[in-house]
């Protein structure tokens, strides 16, 4: 008992480390069909693929790790032998960065590309919240114009359109500019102000979620919301909270029948009177003015890119344009209320990221889809796209004589070799655990033979799809022995045929 006890004792604690998760064949399978659709549309675009490692010397990622005020906080890190330490890249943008930088000269600008795969996230996990997750950008590096701003939107419209989410999204676009030009116009410019001007940027960034009302509230003295929480505002006069206010408020969507262009005109004219005479803010107006007119030139209407001043995304990152996908179909959310969706991609201008490496400055802009969020999207409207074409599980070779498992490993070869996908059981358990083996693996089919079947010369199929629908309406086990449903014999020679038309009948 003392020796049992002590090996228990010494045994592992199999469990997942908090904020990963595990997927399976099914999830994979649907998600890699997602990929590649997304990354068809990015090809037609003429973006080319690019894979940089999971680690990076962490001094490359620099400041600008989202969300987070100081840095390299959020960052899974360790030290290298030589001492230098190495991160786990947190995007796909920094590494970017690094890449063009240190290849300037041998890639072709500007540069199109796409990547995909798993960054890390060094937080604290919570629902829905992840350290490991997957993100699929597409970013143009050596484009100054916003011309290039404008065809990122448009690619992210196109992307979700072709996953299967047309009339159930809308790109929002704001800028960087706009936003520093109506601090400028409160008052909130310069250095010292920057904790003062966050406070701002977060408390519009909430406008959906909280309303007029709980903005106005941040904005001034702060909040305290319905546990009874606190949270301090940004301590913002009446006039100041009601000039933000204004820009906030205004709405992008055009009335019914109304000349496109002729309500931009109004629409940037308004904005202009809350920036006022910031040069700054007036040339962030003249750039979403310059992209509208673009999106429009090339057929994308308010229905699917619009500008919108709630637009608020990790603005130490972005120099210019912002923009946000968001999937305007509603759920039901952990509080029961129904909300929309929100959103699943976002991006924008970033010229200072690039330059960070070498003396000129190198302008970029890209955007971020969230892999798993937009995974959980197509879920939700249960789109074709996840189901695909079902795929069968292995044809099952049983073994029921071991001496002979040569002559078995002939047969699973016979039907690799015909492109048929197929497995040897090699567990060591008799012929019924070996038949439930199969239908758990999903087998379509398993082959069986025995000494009389292999001095004849034939093998037994047995469907067992077909099997298990004939079994439903037999009673006993004596009449399914009789009956033995979906089983027959047929030469070595004709095995391939005949699973073929098996797989042909239930796929």
């Amino acid at each position: 008992m003392a020796k049992a006890d002590s090996h228990k004792a010494d045994t592992l604690k199999a469990r997942l480390p908090r904020g990963f998760v595990d997927r399976r064949e099914d999830e994979i399978a649907a998600q890699h069909r997602m990929l590649e659709t997304i990354r068809q549309s990015f090809e037609l675009y003429g973006f080319e693929a690019l894979e940089t490692p999971f680690v990076e010397y962490t001094e490359a990622l620099g400041k600008f790790l989202p969300d987070l005020d100081r840095p390299n906080e959020g960052v899974f890190s360790f030290q290298d032998d030589d001492e230098s330490w190495l991160s786990l890249r947190y995007d796909l943008t920094a590494p970017l960065a690094r890449h063009v930088a240190e290849h300037f000269d041998a890639i072709p600008k500007p540069y199109r590309s796409f990547r995909a795969g798993y960054v890390f996230r060094n937080e604290k996990p919570g629902p829905g919240r992840f350290r490991q997750f997957m993100q699929f950008d597409a970013d143009i590096v050596g484009a100054g114009t916003v011309a290039a701003d404008a065809e990122i939107c448009m690619l992210m419209a196109d992307t979700l359109e072709k996953l299967g989410l047309a009339g159930q999204f809308v790109v929002k676009v704001n800028n960087r500019k706009v936003l520093d030009g109506v601090m400028e116009a409160i008052g909130l410019a310069g250095a010292d102000k920057a904790g003062q001007r966050l406070t701002v940027l977060r408390a519009i960034d909430k406008l959906d979620r909280l309303g007029p009302d709980g903005v106005r509230q941040l904005l001034g003295a702060g909040r305290k919301d319905e546990s009874g929480d606190f949270t301090k505002g940004a301590g913002l006069d009446e006039a100041a909270v009601e000039r933000i206010l204004a820009y906030v408020s205004f709405q992008s969507a055009p009335i019914e029948g109304a000349d496109r262009m002729a309500f931009w005109e109004q629409f940037f004219g308004a904005w202009s009177d809350v920036v006022g005479d910031s040069v700054t803010g007036r040339e962030g107006i003249a750039e979403l003015h310059a992209m509208m007119r673009l999106c429009a030139a090339a057929g994308y209407g308010f229905d699917r890119i619009r500008a919108d001043p709630s637009v608020v995304r990790g603005l130490e990152y972005y120099t210019g344009p912002v923009y946000e996908a968001e999937l305007t179909f509603p759920v039901v959310n952990d509080e029961g209320q129904t909300v929309r969706f929100g959103s699943v991609a976002g991006g924008g201008r970033y010229d200072g990221l690039v330059g960070r490496f070498r003396s000129e400055p190198v302008p970029a802009t890209g955007f971020s889809i969230g892999v798993s969020r937009l995974f959980s999207a197509l879920q939700l409207i249960k789109s074709p796209l996840l189901e695909g074409t079902s795929k069968p599980g292995p044809v099952v070779i049983l073994v029921l004589d071991r001496e002979n498992i040569a002559d078995y490993q002939r047969l699973v070869a016979t039907l690799r070799a015909e492109n048929i996908r197929a497995e040897l059981y090699l567990g060591g358990s008799g012929m019924k655990a070996q038949m439930k083996y199969a239908d758990r693996r999903g087998s379509p089919c398993a082959i069986i033979q025995g000494s009389n079947e292999r001095e004849a010369g034939e093998v037994q199929i047995k469907d067992l799809i077909e099997g298990a629908k004939a079994s439903e309406g037999i009673a006993s086990n004596a009449e399914w022995k009789a009956a033995r449903p979906a089983q027959f014999s047929v030469p070595e020679a004709e095995m391939v045929a005949r699973v073929r038309e098996v797989l042909a009948r239930h796929y």
